[in-house]
């Protein structure tokens, strides 16, 4: 996978490429399709297959209070291109300049001279230029003269299509199953391991703290079975909450690696999810909550056990 960054003024694409234009947050089922028909084209047309994607979302600065959390962070998502067999990821810096960009210059400088695209494909709902005057409309008249071909990919999912919004909703309820559905694949989160206060320690189940981008979607409060690790993936549980029955009140997300000890303080651990085992509850003291706890180590350890690996 070869990853342009920077201004795009420098970016050297070195061939002709098919190009499919998105966020792409998630890369899920829908997205999924967008590329299918990049691949197919690509080895069609003998071009190179490529994305264009932008980071940060571009509402985080048109109306930030609409921001959306992120399902991925920009490596996340480069991961799963390059999985799906995408060859070459551009990554646009959404900022002043590219918000002010007409969507003319917009196809003329970056999708032509700078990506020398012979192929475009992209939603039918993808917008871009200034006040977000550009559409596939637009791409397939001027592409006609720029020579490059359109194509729009039209949402899958009938009445309730494929979209990030549907992902993120399902993970605020805690709905694991419904989520990794959409995505095609388990939610995973990434943050670094950082100091706590050791209770978990204290009574036998040791835990990590992640400290996990505030820009990424959390799934709703509660325990979940999981696996998790800094290089393989084991069987583990997290708890995300704010351990009420501590009156703590900040929201942690906890990861205790079932049968497994490592210091990782310091790392970047991922954390795959695969069930929800019960809601956050406040216990009538110590004792009551590691009895559960416990429990909820076999529950993790039996759904695990049965579940093969994503």
């Amino acid at each position: 996978m070869r990853i342009l960054r920077g201004a795009p003024s420098v970016w050297n694409a070195g061939e002709s490429l098919a190009l499919a234009v998105g966020v792409f947050d998630g890369v899920h089922i829908g997205h999924h399709h967008v590329l299918q028909l990049l691949l197919e084209a690509a080895e069609i047309r003998g071009l190179k297959p490529a994305v264009l994607t932008f980071d940060p979302h571009p509402l985080s600065l048109i109306a930030p209070h609409l921001a959306p959390r992120m399902l991925t962070t920009i490596d996340q998502r480069i991961e799963q291109f390059a999985a799906l067999g995408v060859e070459l990821t551009a990554v646009l810096a959404f900022d002043a300049s590219v918000r002010g960009m007409s969507a003319e210059a917009f196809i003329e400088d970056i999708l032509v001279a700078r990506l020398r695209a012979e192929f475009v494909v992209a939603g039918q709902d993808f917008r871009f230029g200034a006040d977000r005057s550009g559409g596939l409309d637009l791409l397939a008249e001027m592409g006609s003269g720029l020579g490059f071909e359109t194509v729009s990919s039209p949402l899958i999912g009938g009445e309730e299509p494929v979209s990030s919004t549907r992902i993120r909703e399902a993970l605020d309820a805690g709905d694991i199953p419904a989520a990794s559905a959409l995505l095609g694949r388990s939610y995973q989160l990434i943050g670094a391991v950082v100091p706590g206060v050791g209770r978990g320690s204290g009574f036998g189940v040791a835990t990590a703290n992640v400290d996990v981008d505030t820009t990424l979607s959390i799934p709703g409060r509660g325990v979940y079975a999981v696996r998790a690790g800094v290089g393989e993936l084991v069987p583990a549980v997290v708890n995300i909450g704010v351990r009420p029955t501590f009156g703590v009140g900040v929201e942690t997300v906890e990861v205790h690696l079932i049968d497994r000890y490592v210091e990782i303080l310091g790392d970047a651990i991922r954390i795959e999810f695969v069930a929800r085992l019960r809601d956050e509850q406040t216990f009538a003291g110590v004792t009551e909550l590691v009895d559960q706890i416990g429990r909820d180590i076999e529950s993790a350890r039996t759904i695990l056990a049965e579940e093969p690996d994503a």
